[in-house]
């Protein structure tokens, strides 16, 4: 195993961070790209991540590893320092409202201009010359604040990785992930692992957040060239939602550690024999087929039905309790589906999303991720 310290720009006199980064087994075969965190405030995944080194240092040590595995538990130690009133503040960076997981560099828009006139009839090679421009193009990028220090340095950590799994997790969720439709051959078995109670299709939901940079530029590369010259999927990417920000126990990191374990030995990164795959618990849907339920007014929020279970067109899933007028709103979803998320909080203001319901039809368009 090797460490590698990624310094960040230091924001004000006297301040200094830096990203670690933990490699196991050799380079130059398969490379796989995994972090916890980059909202800081989603904390499964981190210990997560705690599990899988462990594993990984045993795997390593028996010589069990065929290619490279990167670790980044912390890869938001900016967002880690934002307390207000004793509340960890994880998901925007308090100076400027960014969402830690948005605006990373667009690998297509890096490496349209500069990838033509090396692709040609073989598809492997036009992956290593896409690789090659990706980190030309990466290393020309100077940030000038410390967020943009810390995006860069995940992108260039991450850009040539065959795998890239971003751990996060929701308010209160079942597990569930969200990949590009163009991967579900390669993600159906993590599904599977995880056992996954949905799993969201999104070729591009906009805001080029971490997991989508990685397989949307191929995508786009395929759009671009794919008459011309073959262009494979350079990279599986999947976010991983770890239930909720709750549901930190050691019982569900061993479990998670161990299902991205088996995935790795069913691809092939680690030897041994794949562990039999489960069932798929859920069919993958689009990601423009969730329903967000809306609060219509504002009081107590009661859930009438738990998160990871499949619910009916026209089943309640929670009442909206006045208790100055006695009123009670019942929100009920529209669709047939699972809900796999709702809300934290038990208080409502008008308008607010409240529970999400993972829909067979597409029903939304443009930009389908919240701030």
């Amino acid at each position: 195993m090797q460490t590698q310290t990624h310094p960040l720009i230091s924001p004000a006199l006297g301040t200094a961070r830096h990203l670690t980064s933990f490699h196991y087994g050799p380079s130059g075969a398969q490379k796989i790209y995994i972090q916890s965190s980059l909202h800081a405030d989603e904390l499964p995944g981190m210990l997560v991540a705690w599990a899988l080194r462990k594993r990984l240092a045993s795997l390593e040590a028996a010589g069990k590893l065929r290619g490279e595995v990167v670790v980044v538990p912390v890869p938001n130690p900016i967002g880690l320092n934002q307390r207000l009133l004793g509340q960890l503040l994880g998901r925007f960076e308090s100076g400027t409202a960014a969402n830690f997981n948005r605006h990373f560099h667009d690998l297509a828009e890096l490496v349209l201009p500069r990838v033509g006139p090396r692709l040609g009839d073989d598809a492997q090679q036009n992956l290593l010359a896409a690789r090659a421009a990706m980190r030309e193009a990466l290393d020309e990028q100077a940030p000038t604040t410390e967020l943009g220090s810390q995006r860069l340095a995940l992108q260039r950590l991450s850009y040539d990785a065959d795998v890239v799994l971003d751990l996060h997790c929701d308010f209160e969720g079942a597990m569930h992930l969200y990949t590009n439709p163009d991967l579900w051959a390669d993600v159906e078995p993590l599904a599977c692992y995880l056992e996954a109670k949905a799993s969201l299709f999104a070729l591009n939901s906009n805001g080029n957040p971490f997991d989508e940079i990685h397989s949307f530029c191929w995508s786009a590369l395929r759009e671009h060239y794919g008459d011309r010259h073959p262009i494979p999927n350079g990279a599986v990417s999947v976010t991983i939602e770890l239930r909720g920000q709750a549901d930190v126990s050691y019982d569900f990191a061993e479990h998670d550690a161990n299902a991205i374990i088996d995935y790795l030995t069913h691809r092939g990164v680690i030897e041994g024999t794949p562990a039999p795959l489960p069932p798929l618990e859920c069919a993958a849907t689009p990601f423009a087929g969730v329903e967000s339920l809306i609060a219509p007014a504002s009081g107590v929020l009661v859930f009438r039905t738990p998160v990871g279970v499949r619910v009916e067109a026209g089943q309640p899933i929670a009442d909206v309790v006045d208790p100055l007028t006695d009123r009670v709103i019942t929100i009920a979803s529209s669709v047939t589906g699972m809900l796999y998320a709702r809300q934290r909080t038990r208080f409502a203001t008008a308008g607010m999303e409240v529970a999400w319901v993972a829909g067979a039809t597409p029903r939304r368009t443009g930009s389908l991720l919240p701030d």
